[in-house]
Parts: structure tokens; C-alpha cells; sequence
């Protein structure tokens, strides 16, 4: 989830190489506005709540759940390619690992470290610090769609797709007021990432460069 606000997680961001989950270039108080999930970039930690911690599957990966009042949807996750697909998915569980972070059901990131990496890594853990020190947290849906993913290697891919945050937002954690903003044509992100695969055959995203506005998202 992306908040429209400045403190969205797709605004527009720089890092060098590295432009991670959208525009924070306002700063954390004007997260309040709307949330969602993709950070910026500036190396900062986020701190994390000495108790609860995410629960592991089988197979050791982290199992990430969602407030009930926040909704992704990840539309296109099939294309008959098992590698694109794994891509895919681990894109997805990314996303929700910064939300996750972001809504208090893994508070010490564990789902970002799994899935983010570098630069990646840092402007995510950044960028639920900052919603941490606004107070706020997020709520509602967002979508993404146009999901396309270009194989570069064995171990390297590129992955594009749009995010229409027009229904997801920012939520005050004193006062559980929620803060809607009307839509615009910056409800609609573009992402540009880059992902690597580990030694643990996960793909990490460890480069994002996302904008929001972009014409190719508009509906």
C-alpha cells in the first residue's frame, strides 16, 4: 500500500541506483495522509518492538499476515513460467512484508529482511521507520497490476507493474482516524525493480525506482 501523501510508499525517491517504494520526499508526518507499501531510500534502520515476531511455513520462509482492514491484490501471478512466477511471488510477498511491518503484525521486519536486500533493504526498513515516528499505520486496498517480469539471468530479473492506491490510506494509531484523500491521477504508481536470487533460491528485490502519476497506470 502506497499512501498518496507524500509518505507513500511509491513516490518517487533516489537512491543511487536504487529508488525504493515511492515518494517519501515529504517526510513521515505527511504519511498520514494515505499508506501503502514501498519505502525510499536513506540507510536508516527501523526499530522494531522487542516482542512478536513472524512465524515460519515448512518450507522456512516467513508467514506474513495482514491486518483484516488492509487488502493487497496482486493481479497476473501465472504465466506458465515456473521462474517468472517464482519472480512474481516473491515481488508479492515483498510488498506485504513492508505493509506488515508498517501495520504492527511483524514489527521486526523479519519478512523485509527475507525478501529485500542492499539498497532495497535499508530504504524499506527506512521507510517504516518513518511511519513509525508519524504515529500512523495504513488501511484499505490496493491493487497492482500490469505485472511484467524479464529474465536476465539464472539469478537476476526485472520486474515493472502499476499500484492504484485510490482505495488504500493512512490511519492515525491514537485516534484510528482514517485519512482519505481524493483520487488523483498520483493514486496510480509505476515500479520499476530489480530482484536477485539467493543462495536460498529466493528472489530478493534489491532495487525499486517507482513514480507515481504515471500515464501507462492511469485507468
Amino acid at each position: 500500500m502506497n499512501p498518496r501523501s507524500r509518505l507513500s510508499t511509491t513516490a518517487v525517491s533516489g537512491l543511487t541506483g536504487v529508488v525504493l517504494l515511492t515518494g517519501c520526499g515529504d517526510g513521515g508526518a505527511k504519511a498520514a495522509e494515505k499508506a501503502s507499501s514501498p519505502p525510499t531510500a536513506t540507510g536508516a534502520s527501523a526499530s522494531a518492538s522487542p516482542s512478536a515476531s513472524a512465524s515460519t511455513s515448512s518450507d522456512g520462509r516467513p508467514e506474513i499476515t495482514l491486518p483484516s482492514d488492509v487488502t493487497l491484490t496482486f493481479e497476473g501471478g501465472r504465466t506458465g513460467n515456473a521462474d517468472k512466477d517464482a519472480v512474481l511471488a516473491d515481488s508479492a510477498e515483498m510488498t506485504r512484508a513492508v505493509d506488515a511491518a508498517i501495520a504492527g503484525t511483524d514489527p521486526k521486519g523479519e519478512g523485509i529482511s527475507y525478501y529485500t536486500t542492499g539498497k532495497a533493504l535499508e530504504a524499506s526498513l527506512s521507510w517504516v521507520g518513518q511511519f513509525k515516528k508519524a504515529d500512523v499505520t495504513i488501511t484499505g486496498a490496493v491493487r497492482y497490476y500490469d505485472r511484467k517480469v524479464t529474465l536476465e539471468s539464472k539469478t537476476a530479473a526485472v520486474l515493472t507493474y502499476c499500484g492504484d492506491e485510490s482505495k488504500g490510506f493512512s490511519k492515525d494509531k491514537k485516534t484510528n482516524k482514517i485519512n482519505k484523500t481524493p483520487v488523483t491521477k498520483d493514486s496510480y504508481v509505476t515500479y520499476n525493480t530489480r530482484l536477485d536470487k539467493n543462495s536460498d533460491d529466493v528472489w530478493q528485490t534489491s532495487q525499486i525506482i517507482s513514480a507515481r502519476g504515471a500515464a501507462q497506470c492511469q485507468p
